[in-house]
């Protein structure tokens, strides 16, 4: 058991006569804690998973979609179940209209659809641009929906569009995602267009700063992050990272020598659930097969989208079953970050809605929160670093850089 290097004097200590739970006891307190504290998750795919089925508003005629429908990872009663509170809303765009255009209508299209989950069904959610709203709504037994940009491309190359999108809610943005864009290098894209970060991607994150937006190094290159320091005056997050620890080579994780600048600059990595962000045998078997896969359906003159290759995929994956990571292996990733730096440092990034069949056992939807909360028990968390974890380190971040871009310090 990894726990806990440096966080015995950071955290609370239990009682020395205290009697070990049972698994009852602590699926009991799990859930009380679930439903007690505010979760925040930085990263959930619901909007453009909804677009994907040609959603462009909730309606009372659709809106079981988001409330009950059991589709996807997502959706309101699930969500109360699982006792999450506040997922961020990825206004996901991608990297393809950075090429073709259209990336800022995409976005403002996506943040209209958030906003109309809010309008149909003002009782269940609201939008929250704040930690403090978040709070409010919490009281109010509400589901907030903060917003993320994932990829910067809709800024295209006018800087005021920064101050614009915090205008209609976006509170961090991803620099780029899948490919280099015109601020940031992709850690998926092996062209190192600017070595880094853009000039024009310097003046972006010093705006961010400004105007009150979250950085979100998630997707950036190595260089690109190391840049992002240099720049920045507040703390960022990587809202959906995990760590590179346990998947060597794969860059879209952190590496423990950034998670320690990144701790150094207070921020916080909000870790992936994504099976392949977790494990490396996950990301073999993914591998493996896909490449089994396509060389089986090129042998048969096949692309994967022929309506005749849909019953040769089926058996296929029926025979050769993907590498699931675990809730356990979720927690290793928490006590990785814990060991290294800390327990102010690490908090929640599903990518629920965003990484497909991949999600691991027990953490299936965001019914299952308890899952993980119940596993941090174990291992002798106390209730304040699960609080730490599920929405205080974020919400120190998130108001520190408010607080930085009221100040008039920025100007």
């Amino acid at each position: 058991m990894l726990m806990i290097a440096f966080a015995a004097t950071a955290c609370k200590t239990e009682p020395k006569d205290q009697k070990p739970m049972s698994e009852e006891q602590i699926q009991q307190k799990a859930d009380s804690l679930a439903k007690a504290l505010i979760i925040t998750d930085g990263h959930v795919d619901l909007p453009y998973w909804l677009k994907g089925r040609g959603i462009d508003k909730i309606t009372p005629e659709n809106g079981s979609l988001v409330i009950d429908a059991g589709e996807g990872d997502f959706d309101y009663d699930r969500a109360k179940q699982g006792g999450l509170d506040a997922p961020f809303m990825s206004i996901y765009i991608p990297a393809g209209l950075q090429e073709t255009g259209g990336a800022k209508a995409l976005a403002d299209s996506l943040i209209d659809l958030v906003a109309s989950m809010t309008t149909t069904y003002p009782d269940k959610f609201a939008l929250a641009g704040s930690p403090a709203e978040v709070q409010e709504n919490f009281k109010a037994g509400k589901i907030s929906l903060p917003m993320g940009m994932e990829n910067g491309a809709p800024i295209g190359t006018q800087i005021e569009n920064v101050n614009y999108f915090f205008d209609r809610g976006i509170r961090y943005i991803t620099l780029t995602h899948s490919k280099d864009n015109q601020i940031s290098d992709s850690s998926y894209d092996t062209t190192a267009t600017h070595q880094g970060l853009s000039g024009f991607g310097r003046l972006v994150v010093r705006e961010m700063n400004s105007v009150g937006i979250m950085v979100d190094v998630s997707h950036i290159s190595d260089n690109a992050f190391y840049d992002v320091m240099e720049e920045t005056k507040v703390p960022v997050i990587a809202s959906h990272s995990s760590c590179r620890h346990f998947t060597p080579g794969f860059e879209r994780n952190m590496s423990d020598t950034l998670i320690k600048r990144l701790a150094e600059n207070k921020g916080v990595i909000q870790i992936n659930f994504g099976s392949n962000f977790l494990d490396e045998a996950s990301q073999k078997s993914r591998d493996e097969n896909r490449e089994k896969l396509k060389q089986l359906l090129e042998e048969k003159d096949l692309s994967y989208d022929d309506e005749a290759a849909k019953p040769i995929i089926e058996e296929f994956n029926t025979n050769n079953p993907y590498n699931y990571a675990d809730v356990e292996k979720v927690a290793d990733h928490i006590d990785h970050v814990v060991n290294l730096v800390g327990i102010d440092y690490v908090g929640l990034g599903s990518d629920y809605d965003g990484v497909g069949d991949t999600l691991p056992e027990g953490l299936k939807d965001v019914s299952q929160f308890p899952n993980l909360i119940a596993e941090l028990i174990r291992r002798g968390y106390s209730d304040e670093d699960i609080a730490r974890i599920c929405h205080k380190n974020v919400f120190r971040v998130w108001n520190t850089v408010l607080e930085y871009a009221q100040s008039g310090d920025s100007q």
